[in-house]
């Protein structure tokens, strides 16, 4: 058999082998840790394919640290690449953090305990302590070499690798089209001219990703070596207020935004939530939570995650607004609530991650019908997670979700949607006997 044929049905065996192992894992492994938060969908890694003689890529990787009193976090470096270009910083004030190679015997030493003894670890020093009930986010850049994940064949090149973070993007080389993917993907062109992918990874396994690419008959233009000092371009923290084109084609895999709810007894027709999300515009310090019609919230209240620290919430109507004329992000009415939250405004090359509570009541969305509760509502942002109420067991979703139990035992679904459009959720249940 050729060589190149060889290395294709290689190829296509790794996907499938990674397609049987999913269904092997949900019908046979434990559920997931019963916890309320989703830490690991906070990661985000994007994937710089670099000249294809080279067999490297530059790595960006964006990830949350969240155990309270942590000073320092180990990132892997991933066995069978050669690491080199590391860098860390600090994404809530942009500065560059210390850091050095561990072994894995040393990154137990100092804490992370489940180290890969053949392996070794980035340690970065933090810049200040994990709070408790927050957050410390970081990124970290790096270049591997990796001859197996990266190479050539005949005139294409490959990226075979499989990608355990949730969010994920790799972009390809400059003066190079896509010819194939076999995880379905967002298809973007960046400002340099770089096509690049995107996806949200919805399984509990590696996505057994193959990205192949071939040159295009006339390159364009060069673009300039990225800026290593500067963060990634981010997504918009004020969602359109129509779908318009750039929105679109926003990279959803980049988005950070997120939401639970907590369904309570259905005869109350209220839920509480709290939904996270990080604002990156220079000079902004205040976020406001426009209230949907039939709503009512109640009881809100904010923190900033990279600190700790609580936040000035208040309920004011759309009058107030309208006469100190604050850009809302959409249209309102007079008599529209809206949630205001004020903050330390962002500087140029800082961030803040924030997560704002409240509890909604909403009868038109939330009620009971004979022996069951229905929740009916259209849901956002890419990562979301409803909480059945307690004592009450799923009996309907409209929408595919990954369904665990709590530690207090309640019933959640967590909802992803890859898209760039909303989801009509309809739920329904019943009273356990």
């Amino acid at each position: 058999m050729p060589a190149a044929a060889s290395r294709r049905l290689s190829l296509q065996l790794n996907v499938c082998v990674g397609i049987l192992l999913a269904f092997a894992w949900s019908a046979s492994a434990q559920p997931p840790s019963p916890i309320l938060e989703r830490h690991e969908g906070d990661d985000y890694t994007r994937y710089e394919l670099l000249a294809p003689e080279t067999a490297q890529f530059r790595i960006t990787y964006e990830v949350a640290a969240t155990r309270p009193g942590a000073r320092y976090y180990f990132n892997i470096i991933r066995k069978g690449s050669e690491a080199s270009d590391e860098a860390v910083y600090d994404q809530m004030t942009g500065q560059p953090l210390p850091w050095k190679v561990v072994t894995g015997a040393e990154a137990r030493a100092a804490g992370q305990a489940n180290a890969d003894l053949e392996a070794n670890y980035i340690q970065a020093t933090l810049a200040r302590p994990v709070p408790e009930g927050g957050e410390t986010r970081l990124r970290i850049d790096k270049t591997y070499r990796d001859a197996k994940s990266y190479y050539r064949e005949g005139n294409d090149i490959v990226f075979a690798r499989g990608l355990g973070i949730k969010r994920n993007a790799v972009v390809l080389p400059a003066g190079y089209e896509l010819v194939a993917c076999n995880v379905p993907s967002q298809i973007r062109t960046g400002t340099d001219g770089r096509i690049a992918i995107s996806f949200l990874n919805t399984y509990p396994v590696d996505a057994p990703l193959v990205v192949r690419a071939r040159p295009l008959p006339k390159a364009p233009a060069a673009a300039a070596p990225a800026d290593r000092t500067k963060a990634l371009p981010q997504p918009s923290s004020v969602p359109a207020p129509a779908p318009s084109m750039a929105a679109r084609l926003g990279e959803r895999a980049h988005q950070d935004r997120e939401i639970v709810y907590f369904l309570q007894q259905p005869d109350t027709h209220a839920f509480a939530l709290y939904h996270d999300y990080t604002e990156w515009r220079p000079g902004v310090g205040a976020y406001y939570n426009v209230v949907r019609a039939g709503s009512r919230a109640s009881d809100a209240a904010a923190r900033l995650l990279d600190t700790g620290e609580a936040l000035k919430v208040e309920t004011l109507k759309g009058r107030e607004l309208l006469a100190a004329k604050a850009d809302v992000g959409e249209p309102i009415s007079p008599d529209t609530e809206v949630v205001v939250i004020r903050f330390p405004a962002v500087q140029q090359g800082q961030s803040a991650r924030l997560r704002i509570s409240e509890t909604y009541t909403d009868a038109g969305r939330y009620y009971r019908d004979g022996d069951e509760f229905v929740w009916d509502r259209s849901l956002g942002r890419p990562r979301n997670a409803v909480v059945l109420p307690a004592g009450w067991y799923l009996t309907a979703c409209s929408i595919p979700a990954v369904v665990t139990v709590t530690d207090d035992g309640r019933i959640r679904l967590d909802l992803d949607n890859p898209r760039p459009d909303e989801i009509a959720v309809l739920l329904k249940g019943r009273r356990r006997e």
